[in-house]
C-alpha cells in the first residue's frame, strides 16, 4: 500500500510539473489558427483576413520563425495586433500562450 501512495505521489509531482507553464517573449506576427500567417480572402488585408477566420472560429495565433502559437488573452487587443509585427509576453505551455502584453516592433 505505501508503495502504491508513492507511486501516486510521485505521479501527481511529474504531472504537475509538466503542466506549469513557462513565461516568454515571442517577437512573430498576429495571425489566426486557420491561415497561419498565409492568409487566404481575395481583395482582403492580413489583417482583415485574420479578424474575419477568428470570427468564423478561428483562434489568434503568433507565426514565428514557422512556429504557430495559439494565443489567449485580451480578445480587443489582439484584433488590434492583427497582421503587426509584435513581441509579445505570456505564459507558454506547450504551443499555447496566454498574453500578457503586446507591443508593436518597430
Amino acid at each position: 500500500m505505501k508503495t502504491l501512495a508513492a507511486k501516486l505521489f510521485a505521479t501527481t509531482l511529474l504531472l504537475s510539473a509538466i503542466a506549469f507553464a513557462t513565461p516568454a517573449t515571442l517577437t512573430g506576427t498576429v495571425s489566426d489558427t486557420m491561415c497561419k500567417g498565409k492568409h487566404m480572402i481575395p481583395g482582403k488585408s492580413p489583417a482583415e483576413c485574420a479578424r474575419a477566420c477568428v470570427k468564423d472560429g478561428a483562434k489568434w495565433a503568433l507565426v514565428t520563425n514557422g512556429k504557430v502559437y495559439v494565443l489567449s488573452g485580451n480578445m480587443a487587443a489582439l484584433s488590434r495586433a492583427a497582421g503587426k509585427r509584435v513581441t509579445i509576453t505570456g505564459e507558454v505551455m506547450g504551443n499555447n500562450v496566454k498574453v500578457s502584453t503586446i507591443t508593436d516592433v518597430q
